[in-house]
């Protein structure tokens, strides 16, 4: 089962977003993207709602492994 980083990198991904593109969306910075999709840190909830918003999926997609 895929980590919620890896979900969050292969979502990111398929819908052509590039790092920085996310980021911005979701109003986090490119640093801690990067530590999302590493598995450095995990998103909080909050996150996780406007990533599910801005990758288009429910939030439930994200959270499997959580």
């Amino acid at each position: 089962m895929a980590s919620i980083g890896e979900m969050i990198k292969s979502l990111r991904e398929e819908r052509g977003l590039s790092l920085e593109e996310l980021a911005a969306r979701t109003r986090v910075g490119k640093d801690t993207m990067e530590k999302y999709e590493s598995g450095e840190k995990v998103p909080t909830n909050q996150t996780i709602l406007k990533l599910s918003t801005v990758l288009d999926v429910p939030a439930s997609v994200l959270l499997k492994d959580k």
